[in-house]
Parts: structure tokens; sequence; C-alpha cells
């Protein structure tokens, strides 16, 4: 059954923590004895408190919810929540199993038993995120815009008493998140969430769970989500100014004890004790955290192209969840740029598909063309190969030194490079995409949604990236403030030209 789990019985004492509805024990889980992502993590989460988890990619936030949903158990600790409370979570994506279904029978998987009103309580909660759609209507049909609403609307049919949310506003338009917020900040009962979002997060959070990559441990501020980044940035600069002051005063030990060693009598027994001084002293050094470390600037080479790149002379959208063809007139050449804009449902992302694979009726791509696809989903990413592997592929020669060196670019560290791309987080998956293009050399550059899952330290660099990028691109974005800052020399609204 989809986003719902009920607890078992783990009763919280209420004595002494009357409103704690989840608690962490000393917990500790990994997938393997090799790989720890969390160790002897403690906290507890009130009644009807908003809370924001950050960290990293790989850091854990995914797990994080898997643990509370019952999808994977402790290695050892315990994770407690109140008698009889209920969890539901709102997935990044929508599972391929769903995809043969239908909106009712999709939303029938949230409860063990029939609802006899359940048109009534689909519409309610999809009224929510601002979505209309046929009950019968396939969810293979629909947008990834719309399928996200729906995983919305299944988690909130529920009514739980933890509502998780993984990355909500990934695939919404502003209408949507504008609809989600305003529920969110009335919604009383508990909320977590994983988002990348800044201002979404900041609009009802009152709290942060911050997930430490190489500790593993997990710390909690009170506070929206810039609030605890200031908190956590003043932090480290606290810790790297003690252990700047650490390292001069032990480099200056060490050069005694160099000058002393060769002495006699006194000299040495002085020696001696500025070794154990320096003991200490490299004892009290603190781990500082490498928080949320941001990309390096990057470039994608572009392609050698002379003649026109992309012609479009017609295009084809969805109205009423009806398929309409348009007639348009765009030519892309090297160094041009299309937005393609409009609502969900339109069609922007069947659009970019077929555009990619060069299916679409009204559209000739330039025969020898190398295409660089972002899609939404990742789906364009073999999951079973290696990270090493799918680099390499996109390579005329493989070469292991640059392969390495481009996949640190992007934070893919070294020991991660040879594990299967589907055990990546979704950040990690976003990341190794772009390392993909930056190897590829690609002629047109085609992105659905490249913001999604990106950590907001990265999307000026890969902002500028692109605007820099000489061969053709187009790009479907809902995020305004990441599209203003690339320069566009053409616009298509599909919502537009159906109206």
């Amino acid at each position: 059954m989809l986003g719902k789990a009920k607890i078992s019985k783990n009763n919280i004492p209420m004595n002494t923590q009357e409103t704690v509805i989840l608690r962490f024990e000393n917990l500790t889980f990994g997938y393997s004895d090799k790989k720890t992502v969390l160790d002897e993590v403690n906290f507890s989460i009130r009644e009807n408190n908003k809370i924001t988890i950050m960290g990293q990619n790989g850091a854990g936030k995914s797990t994080l919810f898997k643990l509370i949903t019952k999808e994977v158990t402790p290695t050892k600790g315990s994770l407690h929540v109140t008698d009889g409370a209920t969890v539901a979570i709102a997935k990044q994506v929508m599972e391929e199993v769903h995809m043969e279904k239908t909106v009712i029978e999709f939303f029938e998987s949230a409860f063990e038993e029939k609802k006899h009103n359940l048109p009534k309580l689909i519409d309610d909660a999809l009224q929510i995120v601002n979505f209309s759609v046929p009950h019968e209507k396939k969810i293979k049909d629909l947008s990834g815009g719309q399928q996200a609403r729906l995983l919305l609307g299944h988690a909130l049919i529920q009514k739980p008493d933890i509502l998780l949310l993984d990355e909500p506003t990934n695939n919404l338009d502003d209408e949507g998140i504008g609809y989600l917020t305003a529920f969110l900040m009335m919604y009383e009962k508990t909320v977590i969430v994983v988002s990348h979002d800044e201002n979404f997060l900041n609009a009802f959070t009152d709290g942060v769970l911050y997930l430490d990559v190489f500790s593993k441990k997990i710390e909690q501020y009170k506070g929206n989500y810039s609030d605890v980044l200031e908190q956590v940035k003043s932090r480290i600069e606290k810790e790297q100014r003690k252990n700047a002051q650490l390292k001069k005063e032990i480099q200056d030990k060490k050069d005694k004890v160099n000058f002393f060693s060769y002495k006699g009598g006194k000299m040495r027994k002085l020696a001696s004790k500025l070794k154990e001084e320096i003991g200490d002293a490299e004892e009290n050094m603190v781990g500082v955290r490498q928080e949320d470390r941001t990309i390096v600037p990057f470039t994608i080479p572009a392609q050698h192209m002379t003649k026109p790149i992309v012609t479009i002379t017609s295009v084809t959208a969805m109205k009423n969840h009806e398929t309409i063809e348009k007639e348009v007139n765009i030519e892309l050449r090297k160094g041009q740029k299309l937005l393609i804009k409009g609502q969900n449902g339109v069609g922007k992302s069947t659009l970019l598909e077929r555009l990619a694979n060069n299916k679409e009726k009204g559209a000739v791509l330039e025969e020898t063309v190398k295409v660089g696809y972002y899609r939404q989903d990742f789906s364009g990413l073999d999951f079973s190969e290696t990270g090493y592997n799918s680099l390499e592929r996109v390579m005329e020669i493989g070469d292991k030194e640059t392969i390495f060196r481009t996949a640190a670019q992007f934070l893919i560290p070294g020991n991660i490079l040879h594990n299967e791309v589907g055990t990546y987080s979704e950040g990690q998956k976003a990341l190794l995409s772009f390392a993909r293009f930056a190897l590829q050399g690609p002629g047109l550059l085609i992105f659905d949604e490249p913001t999604n899952h990106v950590n907001f330290r990265h999307l000026p660099v890969i902002a500028k990236a692109l605007d820099a990028y000489e061969g053709a691109m187009i790009m479907v974005s809902h995020m305004p403030e990441f599209v203003e800052k690339i320069t566009f020399t053409n616009e298509l609204d599909l919502g537009k030209i159906i109206a």
C-alpha cells in the first residue's frame, strides 16, 4: 500500500513529554556494514510542529522517511511514535507500479477498507492542490506536474497525524506551490518536509533537523530555513577559527620539539612535555562540518554546428485532456535558447520528450546533432550501471583521470563512483546528469525542470553555465529566479497558444 503506515504500539511516556509524537533514540541505520547513514541519532518532534529536514545530497533525508514509514528498520536503537498515530508520505515521483492505474484506483490504495464516498474525498483532496482530473484517467497519461499533485492528494486524503513531504514543490507550477503553502500554513497536524525550496520552507516551518553527511548525526534547530542556514554558517566559522588557532599552536610546539630534541638534559625533557601537549591539542581539534558544499564553476562544451539545429513549425499540446496541434515558427541555431512555459498538464514534458527523440511531427533536428536530455525523473539514466560507466559512456574516448576529476567537480566522490546509479540520492543523480553533459559536449541541451532535487546553493553555478552554453537549448522550468539568470532568445507559452 502506497504512502501509509499505521505505527505499532510504541508508546512515548506521556508523563515526561506530553506533546511528543515522534522520537528517535540512539538510532543507527546502514544499508550495509560499510554504508552507515545515521549513527546514534537522537531527536524528538512535538505534535503539530512543522519541521524541515536539510542536509547535503546523500546525507540520508529520504532514508529518514523510510524509517518513519517502517519501510526499513533501524540497525540499532529505536524509533517511537505516539500510539495510534498515522503516517502518510507524498513521495518525489510516481512509482512505476501505479502508472497503469486509474486515478480512482490509485486513491483506493490509500485505504485499507473501501470508502463509499471516495469520489468526493478525492475531489476534496485535489482541491487543496488546485487540481481537477477525471477519475477514470490513467496515471501514465498525466504530466509530471499532475502526477506530483496526485501524490500530494494521496497523502492528504488520509488526513495523517504525521504528514511526510519529499520535495513536494518539484514539478509544481507557481499556482500549485501557492495552494500547497496556504494549506500547510493552516494544517493543524505534524508536517515533516524535505525540500530545497527556500521561499516555500520559510513560509510555514518552525524548526529544522540538520543531517550531517560526515558525522552521520542529526542536529535540531529552532527557526525557519534561512535562520538555520545562518546558525550553521556561524557555527562553522567559529569551528574554523578555533581550529586555525589550534593548528598555529601545534605547529609552534612542533618547531620547538624539533629544536629541543637535539639538545640534552632539561631541553630534551621539555621536548617530551611539548609532544604530550601537541597530542592534547590535536584531540581538541573540532571536526568541522563541510556544510552543503557548492559545485565549482563549470562549462558545457558545445558541439560545433553551422546549420539550424532545431526547426519547429508546429507543436502538440493538451487542452481539457485532449491533444491539439498548433502552428509555430521557431528556429534555433548555435547560441539560441528557447523557454517553454505553461501550466501543469498543458503537455510541456511530452513535447520535450518528442523533441529529444526527434518524434515531434512539426519539428526537425539536424541529423548529426548530439542531444543532452535532462528528464525530471532521471529515467534517461541507466540505474543499473555504475556512476563511472554512466560518465564513460557519453565520452568519445574514456579517460579515467578525467572521469574522476569531473565527478569530484560535481560532488560525486570516488568512493561511490563505482556504485550503481540507482543507489544515488535524487540530488546526486541530478549532479551526475550535469557531469555527463560536461563530458558529452552536446549540440542541443533539453531540460525538463533542471532545478528539481538540486540544492539551491548549486543553482547560481548551474544557471551561469547554462547561460554561457554556446549550443542550442530548450528548457521547461517553474523556478522564475533560476530562469531569470539565463538569456533566452525565444519563448513559447503553450497555455497561451491553446487558449
